[in-house]
């Protein structure tokens, strides 16, 4: 008598779970390891920037925790060098941003009516940077920017040329910037059209 071997049911696959956490527990290592390493600044997360400034300014600047070192962008023009500017918390009274989009400008406000715009976790990749004055308190300059301590704790490369305080002030802020990126970020008051300049 004939068996037909394609009316058994198949065998269910099994799972070896030693061999499976032989695989499982170095990989999780490592990217624990490697996820740690970018938070702390040790490896710089790759952003890639879409290759055009924006301007951004404010009547005044007010923030806790401040550090600042130099670093690089990507974009399609190439890698670009910056000013790495991050900031714990921080508000921005009377904020305006423009960027020129196929010919056409666009323009951000908001924080003009006695509300600022209020951020955490502030980091600000800029080309260049003025104000009418800029107030630091217990700051250091030189610092080796690997080791920069203050919140939120972004650092640059080790042996890199950094600075930080415990709070800054800066009036009449304004940024070249290819980046910005933030924890949150509150817009009172927030208008957004096209046309108009800072």
């Amino acid at each position: 008598m004939s068996t037909d071997r394609t009316s058994q049911p198949l065998p269910h696959g099994r799972i070896k779970w030693r061999r499976l956490a032989l695989i499982l527990i170095p990989a999780t290592v490592i990217m624990a390891t490697l996820v740690g390493l970018t938070a702390n600044g040790a490896i710089a997360a790759s952003m890639s920037v879409s290759g055009q400034e924006f301007l951004v300014t404010a009547s005044q600047l007010n923030g806790s925790g401040f550090e600042q070192f130099g670093g690089q962008v990507t974009g399609p023009a190439g890698t670009k060098p910056v000013v790495v500017s991050a900031i714990h918390n921080a508000t921005l009274s009377h904020l305006c941003q423009t960027v020129t989009v196929g010919g056409v400008t666009l323009k951000l406000t908001a924080g003009g009516h006695g509300t600022p715009v209020s951020a955490s976790n502030l980091i600000v990749d800029a080309s260049g940077q003025t104000g009418s004055e800029a107030i630091f308190h217990n700051i250091t300059i030189g610092q080796d920017s690997g080791s920069l301590t203050q919140d939120p704790g972004a650092n640059g490369p080790a042996g890199g040329f950094g600075q930080e305080a415990s709070s800054v002030t800066i009036n009449n802020l304004v940024q070249h910037t290819w980046l910005t990126t933030a924890g949150t970020f509150t817009l009172p008051d927030l208008s957004l059209g096209f046309g108009g300049s800072c």
